[in-house]
């Protein structure tokens, strides 16, 4: 089942990159300040919908946009924006992307405003070495990014830039180019993974939708699985996810969800605390574990 049409049943029962001028950089940011080491975040984003819902996911969103450290602005890798390279939103007023169908009207009318942030676009650029990114005008927000940030941060008050995931890639190249990132948590910058671990959209079972939590077997294993390779710090052990058993290759079908999570943990230094949260399975065959580096 592809993710269109996931999200059409879930609700019922173009790219340009280019490269910017120095003026356009100049106009609509202000340099990003050295700060104390932000966090890290991979979230399990899960339905459309918590963007618009009050549940125990969505609750504990909000209590991280409460206790974690203001950001001055924040960096996006969300499953949603696959790409042949690597590129970063770069325009001062990004559009909330309603990449789905079927849902309620209410979804559809959401809009979160946040501003990009051209600067961060620029920084992100230069300090990235392993590949050249693009600078792109036309995506904006994806709702693996603003689904989790309305709950998180409301008054959409932060500037916020994604970064793309370049599909040709393979995940160790990935969690690689993450480690680059490690400086902007020095400069207030929060980076979010965007995805979901377990994630098997074909498989889901739709008459327990409305359970709390519901996971097959082999589900549970590979969030086990995974689980224990990230509170031991085994990273190799999840680069290399595909040696992992029939389990794991059940979760991830596909790398689009899971890829963001290395991006997430490559950014773990000796000195960060590492914690889970939102762990559980729904509809069998989803998981909404997310981690937190602080």
């Amino acid at each position: 089942m592809n993710r269109k049409k996931f999200l059409q049943q879930l609700g019922t029962v173009s790219l340009a990159a280019y490269t910017m001028n120095t003026f356009a950089f100049n106009s609509f940011t202000s340099a990003l300040k050295p700060s104390a080491k932000m966090p890290v975040l991979f979230v399990g984003h899960g339905s459309p919908m918590n963007a618009i819902e009050s549940n125990e996911f969505t609750k504990k969103w909000q209590q991280l946009g409460q206790s974690l450290p203001k950001p001055q602005a924040i960096l996006c890798i969300s499953a949603h924006w696959e790409t042949e390279g690597t590129f970063v939103t770069a325009m001062p007023k990004p559009k909330t992307i309603h990449d789905f169908g079927g849902f309620p009207q209410a979804l559809f009318d959401v809009q979160y405003p946040a501003s990009g942030s051209i600067e961060l676009a620029k920084e992100t650029k230069e300090i990235i070495k392993q590949t050249s990114v693009g600078f792109d005008e036309q995506w904006g927000l994806d709702h693996g990014c603003w689904s989790i940030l309305k709950p998180m941060f409301p008054l959409a008050n932060i500037p916020v830039i994604q970064m793309s995931l370049d599909y040709r890639k393979d995940a160790a190249y990935h969690y690689n180019l993450g480690k680059e990132l490690q400086q902007l948590r020095y400069k207030g910058v929060l980076i979010i993974g965007s995805g979901n671990m377990v994630h098997n959209l074909g498989l889901i079972n739709w008459q327990k939708m409305n359970e709390p939590e519901y996971g097959f077997d082999w589900a549970l294993e590979a969030k086990e699985k995974l689980n224990s390779f990230i509170v031991s710090g085994n990273h190799q052990q999840l680069i290399q996810y595909k040696n992992l058993g029939k389990s794991v290759s059940l979760a991830i079908p596909s790398p689009d969800h899971y890829l963001p999570l290395l991006y997430t943990l490559s950014l773990k230094t000796n000195k960060d605390q590492i914690s889970l949260f939102n762990d559980k399975a729904l509809m069998g065959s989803i998981t909404m574990t997310s981690v937190l580096i602080s």
